[in-house]
């Protein structure tokens, strides 16, 4: 039997080989109705997009490149996943290349490498200034996730100063005075963990309490063994805090595990919240509040934004490609929610009246 080609799905389908097209490319502007009618057609068919075919018309070769600092790291492992499986729901193929923070290899993928080997970039940038992302002439198109470094680049992130202005909000709402912020940076350059320290400062404001620059430890990197390592040596310096602010998950677990050697409880004598809602805190003892991103949202947003910067990279006529703001810059944020686990509320149901999840 010959392979069925778009034309015999639209027949099919009763709609034209374009629409048939732009459900595959999952465009805006077609009905529910039709876009079932299609996608039954195709099930039906059998039919299979030919990719290469595709890309080739179309002088691309299907192929995004996710990069990120670290690959062992399970906030970007995580993410990593969602961008996979959007990715593949739009045919593209996904690259991943991992940075190590260093600037060199950020500008490395700000030029697509320096060939036309990707379509576009998805990237979370550590060491890039505002300068790198000007006069790109000719590199392709790029979204940034995490922290905006340049008001002109596109982007896609969680409110980290709001999310951690409402973690802290909820540590004071428990009585908690002496906050401290594991991995904590008091400069107002931009970043993420300038950003979540900046919403710390302002929960504290808004409470009355003085901001004591002390409160902050910064850290080498953000893994088990830094929160460990603050911890502890904050312990053995006498100070003795009532909360923590862990300004992610894996400083939280490194910071759970001192607390544990040093016969402090959680959250009795320490409450405890990270961010980020990585698996393993979970499954921690005590398990781990946290500030939940929507980790599904970034990928979604960020994909699509880039597939759209590469529709119009490519002269698409296609219709969610074609309004007159589409081309502008766009800084879009995804919800984020306070999930409350035993680190801050002890056993299950013991949680303070009044509390729960922060606003999305």
């Amino acid at each position: 039997m010959a392979r069925p080609k778009i034309k015999d799905v639209a027949r099919l389908a009763g709609v034209s080989e374009k629409t048939v097209s732009n459900v595959i490319n999952d465009y805006a502007h077609v009905s529910d109705r039709t876009r079932r009618a299609v996608r039954d057609a195709i099930e039906e068919l059998g039919y299979k997009v030919n990719l290469a075919g595709r890309h080739l018309r179309q002088g691309r070769t299907g192929i995004i490149a996710l990069v990120i600092p670290e690959l062992d790291v399970p906030y970007f492992a995580e993410l990593a996943r969602h961008v996979i499986r959007e990715a593949e729901r739009r045919s593209l193929t996904v690259l991943i290349h991992q940075t190590a923070g260093d600037r060199d290899h950020e500008l490395a993928a700000l030029t697509g490498f320096g060939s036309s080997f990707v379509d576009g970039v998805i990237l979370s940038p550590l060491a890039l200034a505002a300068d790198d992302l000007r006069d790109r002439a000719g590199a392709p198109p790029t979204v940034l996730i995490g922290e905006l470094l340049e008001e002109g680049a596109d982007h896609v992130a969680i409110d980290n100063e709001k999310a951690a202005r409402e973690a802290t909000e909820h540590l004071l709402g428990m009585g908690r005075r002496s906050i401290l912020v594991i991995g904590g940076r008091d400069d107002a350059a931009p970043g993420t963990a300038e950003a979540r320290t900046r919403g710390y400062r302002a929960a504290l404001t808004e409470a009355g309490i003085a901001h004591d620059p002390a409160a902050l430890l910064p850290v080498t990197s953000f893994r088990m063994p830094d929160g460990a390592e603050a911890v502890t040596r904050v312990l053995s310096e006498g100070v003795r805090p009532d909360a923590l602010l862990c300004l992610n998950d894996q400083l939280a677990l490194g910071a759970l595990r001192a607390l544990h050697e040093h016969g402090v409880r959680v959250p009795e004598e320490v409450a405890v919240i990270g961010f980020d809602d990585v698996e393993a805190g979970r499954y921690s003892v005590p398990t781990l509040s946290t500030v939940a991103p929507d980790k599904a949202a970034v990928a979604r947003v960020a994909v699509a934004l880039l597939q759209r910067r590469m529709d119009e990279a490519a002269g698409s006529t296609a219709a969610d490609a074609s309004s007159a703001d589409v081309r502008s810059p766009q800084d879009l944020v995804v919800a984020h929610r306070l999930v409350l686990r035993e680190s801050t509320e002890g056993a299950a149901g013991s949680r303070p009246a009044g509390a729960r999840p922060a606003p999305a």
